[in-house]
């Protein structure tokens, strides 16, 4: 599940919470983009909905996302599987290592 947090997302109250919620009941791995470019949770545009729930929070940018799919998954299961909740982000070496 991928969620793109702009500067209303957090404001809608029809459709994407419900998906949130969808998506948090399936314990899909939750993949949170940041349009604004913060490289972690933004407690200011983030959805209260899944604010606190197991997630991965990246930058809007092509290759961070297509690490995340590519790894997030992975992760996602090993945490949950011990319980795990909480917001996620890669550090800044992982941004280096792709050239961010």
């Amino acid at each position: 599940f991928m969620l793109l947090v702009g500067d209303n997302t957090r404001y809608l109250r029809k459709f994407v919470p419900w998906e949130i919620e969808q998506a948090l009941r399936l314990n899909l791995p939750s993949i949170v983009v940041n349009l604004n470019g913060l490289r972690q949770m933004d407690g200011n545009l983030c959805p209260p909905t899944i604010r606190d729930a197991l997630a991965i929070h990246v930058s809007f940018n092509a290759a961070i996302i297509q690490y995340a799919l590519e790894n997030w998954p992975t992760t996602f299961e090993s945490l949950r599987s011990q319980g795990k909740t909480g917001a996620y982000f890669y550090k800044e070496a992982t941004y280096r290592e792709l050239g961010l």
